[in-house]
């Protein structure tokens, strides 16, 4: 029998590529770059953001919803990849001030009073001028996206084999992905980092020599960006799960021991996924504090990654578009209730306030989805499409007669 083409074998590819294509035209269409002004350059932002929440719930599907690895520490290598990048921008961009600063010297300035002037730019609110060593390729673009991709990766390489060759499973890896996250955003905090301690990075927004350029449309390109990121992700992804890889995967994750019987390297195919996830996940915050404009170690607490693991639970794990669509939902009626724009409810005793409630009611939510639509929203499309579970009453579930099987359905 003749394979069919990727593309046959996952029409849902295409239906996603065609709703992002369309989507991104949209909002180019209706921004104020193009001059319609119908949405905002600040909403138009946080679109572009809410695309790379897509692509980093994309990364937690497959860890969590295929290879059954429930990681509370993903969000780390989202911040750690925003990191990188930010210290390019804020490098660059201080770079410029410095220099046009001194322009008007008598005596032209030196390349080391410059790095002395940037230094005290960067590292004056820690009480330092001084740059450490992490920061010591910022000067270069290229080797910072390198960078992009090596810190998390090697980091995710090392934690996972460590605790992969060791065969911790179930909630002692989640409590251990836990404790890298807040390890690591413990260490942020402290001033002698590197990274500027609580202050984090900040006018990261601020393309270096693009000063004449408006907003608009550095928030238009970041869209864009963000666009082709989430659908060579999920491009990428589609073809991970739908070959004999995604189905090694799913077996880990329904009998991991089955599959160990079988004779496949179960902790290669665990730190494999876990080490590519977590550079899907550096990629996603490289592009999204920029147009956040400021990134701080609060941004990498284990919170953080319990909150992406809800957005996958809710949208759907163990399917792509069900991670998209949980992210996007989140990330857009969050930006609703905590703007502002979601009116006070008096009680005459209370008044509910949405900012300080916005949190108890996403936590109820995964509650409620967790017990009675574990499908989540993607759970939906299959009453849609009327797409059910085989119904094999009482057929082998194996190869052969000793194979679990289903009970007799009553009839």
């Amino acid at each position: 029998m003749t394979r069919q083409p990727f593309i046959a074998r996952n029409p849902s590819l295409l239906i996603f590529l065609a709703c992002l294509a369309l989507f991104t035209l949209l909002v180019t269409v209706f921004s104020e770059a193009m001059g319609t002004g119908l949405i905002s350059t600040s909403f138009v932002k946080t679109l572009g953001k809410t695309l790379c929440l897509c692509l980093v719930a994309i990364a937690m599907d497959l860890v969590w919803g295929y290879a059954g690895i429930l990681s509370l520490g993903h969000f780390a290598f989202f911040g750690l990849g925003g990191y990188m990048i930010g210290m390019w921008l804020m490098y660059a961009r201080t770079r410029d001030i410095v220099v046009t600063s001194m322009t008007n010297a008598e005596i032209p300035p030196t390349d080391a009073e410059v790095i002395s002037g940037i230094g005290n730019q960067i590292f004056g609110v820690v009480g330092s001028s001084d740059f450490p060593l992490i920061w010591a390729f910022s000067h270069s673009l290229t080797l910072q996206l390198i960078l992009v991709v090596a810190v998390p990766g090697l980091l995710a390489l090392v934690f996972g084999w460590l605790a992969f060759r060791s065969r911790v499973t179930g909630v002692y890896l989640s409590i251990l992905t836990q404790a890298m996250t807040l390890a690591l955003a413990l260490y942020l905090f402290q001033n002698d980092s590197g990274l500027r301690g609580n202050n984090g990075l900040s006018g990261l927004q601020n393309l270096p020599g693009a000063d004449a350029i408006p907003q608009a449309t550095i928030s238009l390109w970041f869209l864009w960006a963000s666009a082709i990121a989430l659908a060579l992700g999920y491009g990428f992804a589609t073809w991970v799960v739908s070959g004999k890889f995604g189905s090694v995967l799913r077996g880990i994750r329904d009998d991991e021991a089955r599959v160990r019987f079988l004779g496949y390297s179960v902790e290669g195919y665990k730190l494999f996924i876990f080490t590519v996830t977590a550079i899907i996940a550096a990629i996603a915050g490289a592009l999204y504090y920029p147009q956040a404009g400021i990134i701080n170690p609060a941004e990498i607490a284990p919170i953080a990654s319990i909150y992406l693991a809800v957005w996958v639970a809710i949208g759907g794990r163990g399917r792509l578009y069900g991670a998209v669509i949980g992210a996007a939902f989140v990330s857009l009626v969050s930006t609703w209730f905590t703007g502002g724009q979601v009116p006070s409810i008096p009680l005459g005793f209370y008044t509910v306030d949405w900012v300080d409630w916005w949190l108890v009611l996403l936590g109820l939510s995964f509650v409620l989805v967790t017990l009675f639509a574990p499908k989540g929203i993607g759970g939906l499309f299959d009453l849609i499409t009327d797409r059910h579970s085989p119904m094999r009453h009482g057929q082998d579930l194996g190869p052969d007669q000793g194979a679990l099987q289903e009970k007799e359905a009553d009839v």
